[in-house]
C-alpha cells in the first residue's frame, strides 16, 4: 500500500486522459518492515536501503519518521525562509534513522530506479520494497532486475466533482505529497510569483520540498512544472 499513486491519476482521470502527456521524471521505491516479524535490525537495513539509493542519483529521500533530505528547521525565523540554504545534507538523514519507519527514495529516471532495485535484490534486506511508479515502468524495472512482481495495486484516478479541483498546474506538483502537506493555495500563489518573475521555478520548489514530511515529493519534477507554468501562461 502506498500513498503516492493518485500524483499520477490526473493523467488519467475521466475527461482529461488525452491532455495529459505521460509522466517519465518520477519513480519511486519505499522499504518497510513489519513490526514483530522481519523488524529486527531495520534500522541498519533502513539505512543501507538509503545508502544504495544514494548511489542512484535520487532527487529525494525521505524517512516517513523523520523527514526528507529537504526539510524545515526549528532555529530559523519567518524571515530566513525565503533565503535558507536549500541544499540537502543526506548525512543527516542517515542520522536521524533510529527504528521502525518507511524509506523512500524519489528517482528522475527509470534506469537510476532499475539500478538501484537491482542493488536491493543483491542486498537481499529481508523487508518489503515496494516500487511506486506509472505500471509500465515498474512492470520494466521488475523485467530488468530479474523480480516477480508480487502483486499490483491501482490507482482508479479521480472521482465526482472534478470541477472543484485546482487547476491541472497546481494539482500536479500538489500531488507529489502523499500526505496532502503541500497546499494547493500556496502552490497557486508561488506559480503566481514564478509568472511573476519574484521567484525562480528553483526557489519555488525548495520552498515546497521542506513541507513533505515523509520525502517523496519530486523537486527535479516540480521545478521543471514550475518552468512549464511561467512559459506557457496557464
Amino acid at each position: 500500500m502506498t500513498n503516492t499513486l493518485h500524483r499520477w491519476s490526473e493523467h488519467y482521470a475521466p475527461g482529461r486522459r488525452a491532455e495529459a502527456p505521460p509522466v517519465t521524471d518520477d519513480f519511486i521505491v519505499f522499504a518497510m518492515a513489519a513490526r514483530g516479524l522481519n523488524d529486527e535490525g531495520d534500522a541498519e537495513k533502513y539505512r543501507t536501503f538509503a545508502r544504495l539509493a544514494f548511489a542512484h542519483n535520487p532527487v529525494n529521500v525521505g524517512d516517513g519518521s523523520r523527514g526528507g533530505m529537504y526539510r524545515p528547521s526549528p532555529a530559523l525565523t519567518p524571515g530566513a525562509h525565503w533565503r535558507r540554504d536549500d541544499r540537502p545534507d543526506p548525512e543527516v538523514l542517515l542520522r536521524g534513522i533510529e527504528g521502525h519507519t518507511v524509506l523512500a527514495a524519489v528517482f528522475r529516471t527509470r534506469e537510476d530506479m532499475e539500478g538501484f532495485v537491482r542493488d536491493l535484490k543483491a542486498a537481499d534486506l529481508g523487508i518489503s520494497i515496494n516500487i511506486s511508479a506509472p505500471m509500465d515502468a515498474a512492470a520494466a524495472c521488475c523485467r530488468a532486475a530479474g523480480l516477480t512482481r508480487h502483486s499490483v495495486e491501482y490507482s482508479l484516478g479521480f472521482q465526482g466533482r472534478l470541477d472543484r479541483l485546482p487547476d491541472r498546474a497546481v494539482l500536479e506538483i500538489s500531488t507529489m505529497c502523499g500526505h496532502g502537506m503541500v497546499s494547493g493555495n500556496l502552490v497557486k500563489k508561488l506559480i503566481d510569483w514564478v509568472k511573476e518573475g519574484r521567484r525562480t521555478p528553483a526557489q519555488a520548489t525548495g520552498y515546497l520540498a521542506r513541507f513533505c514530511t515523509c520525502g517523496v515529493f519530486n523537486p527535479t519534477r516540480a521545478e521543471a512544472l514550475f518552468e512549464k507554468a511561467r512559459t506557457s501562461g496557464a
